[in-house]
């Protein structure tokens, strides 16, 4: 067959997986016994939807205790108040000794810090029954409860009351060579130089179908692995519909660079050495010629030719095996065998 030009992408593929863009954590922040959960499991739920009620009581009974005592201290405040105007006014009459006057100052100072100090103590009260009521912290995707109606819970628990995730929109991590990475880095900060924006990502799921959403490249981690030589990077889809979760495993693709007028042939026209490429030419005569070649990359069932072939040039597809360089021959136009049909 003729040796074939055409402009060719090349394509690169990395083994990755799926995480939310947001994940999240639900933990109690509060010790008690759950009385309810308000969410559907592995449904949408909206930042600020309620999702657990802890049995609320033992935390309304400490905020009243917590109000009461910041309102027996506010009242012992104003008597040290009005004592220590009193004694103020008797001093500058002469009638008190000034150790008198300077003792009410203090216990007004002390009364004021105690109604401080009763005040926060309130807040926190406050706070721990709000704490009952744990609502959504963002918008995603909620996970199934790990505890159940009833079991006891709160802030040292092992595992979450369960976790959630923002999936739309959802990041695909994947790892890629110290050596691939310095040349997309190479080619990307060339590509900016010329305006240019980089490549899409596209993502091939598990049963081999394109994702019809492509992604785009958003991070690319601090740090080389040591122990693998890998870069951690992070691509970034659309996810409207909710279809991609965190863990699935995907292919991510992207095209790397383009390859304008490569020379392609078949595969199973190349003969493969140890240390080298070789192919067999047929020139005008009939006569093959063995050509040593450099090959590129490989492009579905061709393979890109980089040194050793022009265009035109007729290649040997079926029987290089058996041909020697010199022979004649007589060669017989070659057709890509028909894949088979499925039933």
């Amino acid at each position: 067959m003729e040796v074939s030009q055409q402009d060719v992408p090349v394509v690169r593929e990395w083994i990755g997986s799926l995480d939310g863009s947001v994940n999240a954590d639900i933990r109690a922040r509060v010790a008690g016994h759950l009385i309810s959960q308000s969410y559907k499991e592995g449904t949408v739920v909206q930042k600020g939807d309620l999702l657990f009620q802890i049995d609320p009581s033992t935390y309304e009974a400490a905020l009243e205790q917590a109000k009461s005592s910041l309102a027996q201290a506010e009242a012992n405040q104003l008597q040290a108040e009005q004592t220590e105007q009193r004694e103020t006014e008797l001093f500058e009459k002469k009638v008190e000794s000034q150790q008198n006057r300077d003792n009410a100052i203090q216990s007004n100072a002390a009364a004021k810090a105690e109604v401080k100090a009763q005040q926060a103590a309130v807040r926190q009260a406050e706070l721990n029954l709000q704490f009952t009521k744990i609502t959504a912290p963002i918008s995603g995707v909620a996970g199934i409860a790990n505890p159940g109606i009833g079991d006891l819970v709160g802030p040292s628990d092992a595992q979450p009351l369960m976790t959630m995730s923002t999936v739309d929109p959802i990041k695909a991590y994947f790892r890629i060579s110290e050596q691939d990475y310095l040349k997309f880095a190479r080619r990307l900060e060339s590509a900016r130089a010329r305006g240019e924006v980089a490549p899409p990502a596209e993502i091939i799921l598990a049963d081999g179908s394109l994702y019809p959403v492509q992604g785009k490249l958003t991070t690319v981690d601090r740090d080389v692995d040591q122990q693998t030589g890998t870069i951690r990077v992070e691509a970034l889809f659309a996810n409207p519909s909710n279809i991609l979760r965190p863990g699935q495993f995907v292919r991510v693709r992207i095209t790397v660079r383009s390859t304008p007028g490569a020379l392609l042939v078949p595969q199973r026209a190349v003969n493969e050495l140890q240390t080298s490429y070789e192919v067999a030419v047929i020139d005008g005569a009939n006569r093959a010629q063995i050509r040593q070649v450099k090959v590129g990359e490989k492009v579905n069932s061709l393979w890109v030719i980089e040194e050793g072939l022009k265009a035109g040039d007729q290649v040997v597809v079926e029987g290089i095996q058996r041909i020697r360089d010199g022979q004649r021959v007589k060669p017989v136009a070659w057709t890509a065998p028909t894949p088979p049909q499925g039933r």
